[in-house]
């Protein structure tokens, strides 16, 4: 759970600007994983140490790709979300998806959708 959280931080600290909102969406995201309320905090705290330590993202996925496909789709939903959460998607963080997608092994049909939904929820 701590590098699908780290995962989740890399991705709101991509444009260097980590919100009490990206934090909010991180935090229910992981409760909907099955992460306890009373270790949330933990997990957060750990994962911003190895999301911080850390240069690459292949760290952060080997455990996402071992999910079930409905957490990884959960999971790039709240990817986007965090990205979207400012109402504007960088080159960075598209990028950050971008390869995301063939590390994860999402196909472009699939992303683009999960993309488009959160893209109407957010607007």
């Amino acid at each position: 759970m701590i590098n699908i959280c780290a995962l989740l931080i890399h991705a709101a600290k991509i444009d260097e600007n980590y919100s009490e909102n990206e934090e909010e969406i991180i935090k229910r995201t992981l409760l909907e994983l099955g992460e306890t309320k009373e270790n949330i905090s933990k997990t957060i705290d750990k994962a911003k140490i190895i999301e911080n330590d850390s240069n690459q993202i292949l760290d952060f996925t080997r455990e996402i790709k071992n999910l079930p496909e409905i957490d990884k789709i959960k999971i790039i939903e709240t990817l986007w979300s965090i990205i979207y959460s400012d109402k504007v998607a960088d080159i960075y963080e598209t990028n950050l998806m971008r390869r995301l997608a063939g590390l994860l092994y999402i196909d472009s049909k699939t992303m683009g959708d999960i993309k488009d939904k959160i893209i109407k929820k957010n607007l």
